[in-house]
């Protein structure tokens, strides 16, 4: 009978394997290049015998590998090393980052007797780093007059000086670094990176009130790589967010408004329904409306269209000039509405030969459902819900809890996936409601489950950040609109970035190492939020 690479069955709980290596080695080398290492405290050499064999090797008690396929064939598998994760089990403490030393040049040099303006005169790659690892506010000042001309007024930023049309930077990676250093005065930030146009033409479309606790722009990104409309909402200069400590409930309830509103309004606009208002913020109450008006329309199923939605949190620069992670510090999201199909060429930009489907990465998740019922006549997610809410432990510990849900009310759950790809990876799925109702996308969601998934992400971040999580992807697995039939739920994924783990040639062939067991991660999350 033909499977799925998935580590769900129909009737029973996460399948995965065991690998416990025995094996054997024949000896190949030709030179033996005995050395001395070194010595131990008390003068006794250290060599490097045990490393050059005289026989075959004999291999027994190799560590145990847990092989998890993940839910998603798409996404790889997952492998953990027994012995790793024995070790979190026994003391879930190991798994956190910890918080990063205060660090001072200006202080330090000070108390050496050296002139601070040392600091102007160190290698790049040494400014680049103070950059962005310094937590002292004097250094970072310095590093953002030398990366770049700023206009101060009684000595306070109020700007950059332009050159024409364009600001005056001397260093871009160190402007970058020192701007998205939540640790420098906000009104350098402000003047450097915040205030709308310091970035660039972006026009703002909407915004997010101030007199409603907080205070959001909405940009339209013209010449992106998402063609038809890319949009993306930031936190205003007179509510700066740099640290998830500082996000609270009415800013991701605003962040998550208006990807809810741009995308009900450009849905409507394809139908050629009647926008509620302009140039303000819809209501609440306005865009329920809109969204059921939508739902109702006559052959709206005919539009088949994918959302795309993702939140890139934390920034941090390398010496040698890579950059780590997202544009910038500052808390925001992006968003955008693709269509069904684009035109495709075999030669040349003029003579289209048909369509292609455009990319939705939930269309993976649909094909998934439907492959999986057509082998087992049975349902992915009811299935998939089961294996979450019946979960067992893999290294036979009855003592410990197996529960793999952080969060949850009536319309979602917060969990920790059996086969992290991230090894703090979290996910936010939607769940039925009494009469089985499945929410794939946002036009499926009503107005409490829009607020159940708008508290899910930031318990989700809380938890994250309070475990050290410095720098964390999270995007949207989505249905399209117009798939009413297929019984798939929107599917949030958070994958936070470790500090050594930087993704090599295991990442990209889609194995994922892990060192710890997903129900102790699943267990210290619940200790954060508590």
């Amino acid at each position: 009978m033909k499977q799925i690479n998935t580590c769900i069955r129909p009737g029973t709980t996460f399948q995965y394997g065991l690998h416990k290596p025995s094996y054997s080695v024949i000896n190949l080398r030709q030179h033996t290049r005995l050395a001395c290492l070194g010595q131990t405290q008390d003068g006794t050499q250290v060599f490097n015998a045990p490393n050059f064999p005289d026989s075959n090797i004999e291999v027994c008690l190799s560590d145990w590998i847990f092989e998890i396929p993940n839910p998603f064939p798409f996404k790889g598998r997952t492998f953990i090393d027994k012995e790793w994760a024995d070790a979190s089990a026994n003391d879930p403490d190991r798994i956190r980052i910890s918080a990063p030393d205060n660090v001072s040049l200006t202080a330090t040099l000070k108390k050496e007797g050296i002139d601070k303006n040392l600091l102007v005169k160190l290698p790049s790659p040494l400014q680049l780093a103070l950059a962005t690892c310094s937590t002292d506010p004097e250094d970072l000042k310095i590093l953002a007059e030398l990366s770049c001309e700023i206009v101060n007024r009684d000595g306070r930023p109020t700007g950059l000086l332009y050159d024409e049309q364009k600001p005056i930077i001397h260093d871009h990676p160190l402007f970058e670094a020192v701007a998205n250093n939540p640790h420098l005065p906000d009104h350098y930030k402000i003047a450097m990176v915040i205030m709308p146009g310091a970035q660039g033409k972006s026009e703002i479309v909407g915004e997010w009130p101030k007199d409603k606790g907080s205070h959001i722009y909405e940009y339209l990104r013209r010449n992106s790589y998402i063609p038809g409309g890319h949009y993306a909402a930031n936190m205003a200069e007179d509510a700066v967010r740099y640290s998830i400590g500082t996000l609270n409930k009415k800013d991701i309830t605003g962040l998550r408004h208006l990807y809810y509103q741009r995308s009900y309004i450009r849905l409507a606009d394809k139908l050629g329904l009647k926008i509620p208002a302009q140039k303000r913020i819809l209501t609440e109450k306005e865009l329920e409306s809109l969204r059921n008006t939508i739902c109702k329309k006559e052959n709206a199923e005919n539009i088949s269209c994918a959302t795309i939605w993702g939140w890139n949190f934390g920034f941090d620069y390398a010496p040698s000039k890579y950059r780590l992670h997202a544009s910038h510090q500052q808390i925001h999201q992006q968003y955008a509405l693709i269509d069904e199909s684009v035109e495709s060429y075999s030669c040349g930009t003029t003579d289209p030969i048909g369509r292609i489907p455009t990319y939705s990465c939930g269309d993976m998740v649909t094909d998934l459902i439907e492959e999986y019922h057509q082998i087992y006549t049975s349902d992915f997610f009811s299935d998939y819900r089961n294996a979450i809410f019946t979960n067992k432990r893999m290294d036979d510990r009855n003592d410990l809890d197996a529960d793999l849900i952080v969060w949850r009310d009536d319309n979602v759950l917060l969990f920790v996936p059996k086969a992290q790809t991230s090894q703090w990876e979290l996910q936010i799925m939607t769940l039925p409601d009494h009469g089985e109702n499945l929410p794939g996308n946002i036009f499926e969601c009503n107005s409490q489950v829009r607020q159940s998934l708008d508290m899910a992400l930031l318990k989700a971040q809380k938890s994250l950040a309070a475990l050290g999580a410095k720098m964390v992807t999270t995007i949207e697995y989505s249905k399209r609109f117009g798939k009413q039939t297929v019984k798939q739920p929107l599917l949030y994924a958070l994958l936070p970035k470790l500090p050594e783990s930087p993704g090599a040639f295991s990442e990209a062939q889609l194995r994922f190492i892990n060192g710890h067991y997903p129900e102790d991660f699943a267990a210290v999350c619940r200790k954060q939020l508590a």
